[in-house]
């Protein structure tokens, strides 16, 4: 195969970059592969990535990335149903994987390239390979409610519907419907364990959105990104918000006045997935498999509060601690969270999603 001068510069500065000899770049077949493109999100998450992940294991692996951001699985499929797939690898979170898998969106994970056997078991399935564990927390002003764990501070989705109690303006999810629906059921007195259950009936559905539909005078802000809800919190816009603990916690290094709970807080994992026709998927598994070592995951928590989904990270790492204890996979943290149901969300996301977004025209 004969190189493009384009690609021959690129596979020069790859070379340079990593100190691959061209013999070991023509062995491999990097020198022939085109770089694949890599699609996450923005703000202190797709940075977090940046310096945790795809920078050493671009270098290390000599696979050159193009790095983007407005990672979406309705993007996704949009690409695949068009015959028009340009991305190789894309962050989503497990529920919007298992969604677009289902509908035919993904390529099937090659396992015999990837390594998980130092996966805690749950954090992969057939269609993408978990990147991190996280959690949607409810947050708030610390100026105004307390710290978390003293006595006046919210405790549960209850006292977040509660603005009697805890008057005030609040920030929730738009546009997406992944982690809106289960905390208005807990809120509207369901117990975590029963919240799948009753989600997936009709009437279950209905009951959520008529529970945020009653908190919606009081909504200031629907949220669309992660890069908001800390924003929303650094600039004290809304003294209540829903949204993912390391966004908060990158917040609060910034100054943000902003607290959470693990109570009643969804336990979740953001994953990679592959896009059914990836242009580049051989080199984009190798890939896969690089950013999947655990020596990669152990860096992640100093860059953002997410936990590896590499059990062996947790072998090697040397944060404190402090830090571990504060991730939301930590054995102290686990038990008070509701692990989201990926079943429903592959059987029941299309049709939620329609009803949460009737509820946010109103």
């Amino acid at each position: 195969m004969h190189n493009s001068p384009k690609q021959a510069h690129r596979v020069r500065k790859m070379l340079l970059a990593t100190g691959l000899t061209l013999s070991t770049a023509l062995a491999t077949g990097f020198a022939a592969a085109d770089p694949i493109t890599v699609v996450s999100w923005g703000g202190s998450y797709g940075a977090a990535q940046d310096a945790a992940l795809f920078t050493d294991a671009s270098k290390n692996s000599g696979i050159e990335i193009i790095r983007e951001s407005g990672a979406s699985m309705s993007k996704t499929c949009l690409q695949v149903e068009s015959g028009s797939v340009t991305w190789d690898l894309v962050v989503t979170g497990s529920g919007g994987a298992a969604s677009a898998a289902a509908k035919g969106c993904l390529e099937k994970i090659d396992y015999s390239v990837v390594d998980v056997s130092t996966f805690y078991p749950n954090l992969y399935t057939d269609y993408c390979v978990g990147s991190d564990v996280f959690a949607t927390v409810m947050s708030w002003n610390t100026d105004k409610y307390g710290e978390p764990g003293s006595p006046g501070a919210p405790k549960s989705w209850a006292d977040f519907w509660d603005v009697k109690k805890f008057p005030g303006t609040r920030a929730y999810r738009a546009n997406n419907v992944d982690g809106a629906l289960e905390p208005a059921l807990m809120a509207d007195g369901v117990a975590p364990e029963d919240v799948y259950k009753v989600l997936s009936t009709k009437e279950g559905m209905m009951r959520a959105i008529n529970k945020i539909r009653e908190l919606k005078p009081h909504i200031a802000v629907f949220w669309g990104s992660g890069a908001q809800q800390a924003q929303l919190m650094k600039d004290a816009e809304v003294d209540m918000s829903t949204g993912w603990n390391g966004r908060f916690d990158n917040a609060k290094k910034d100054g943000a006045k902003v607290g959470y709970t693990f109570n009643q807080a969804l336990l979740d994992y953001d994953c990679f997935a592959m896009p059914k026709g990836a242009p580049n998927k051989d080199v984009a598994m190798k890939f896969l498999n690089e950013i999947s070592k655990a020596e990669y995951q152990a860096n992640l928590p100093f860059h953002i509060t997410y936990g590896p989904t590499n059990q062996k990270a947790y072998e090697v790492t040397t944060a404190s601690k402090e830090l571990i204890e504060a991730l939301p996979s930590h054995p102290k943290n686990v038990p008070m969270m509701l692990p989201v149901s990926l079943d429903f969300y592959a059987q029941h996301r299309t049709e939620a999603l329609e009803l949460y977004m009737e509820l946010l025209s109103e």
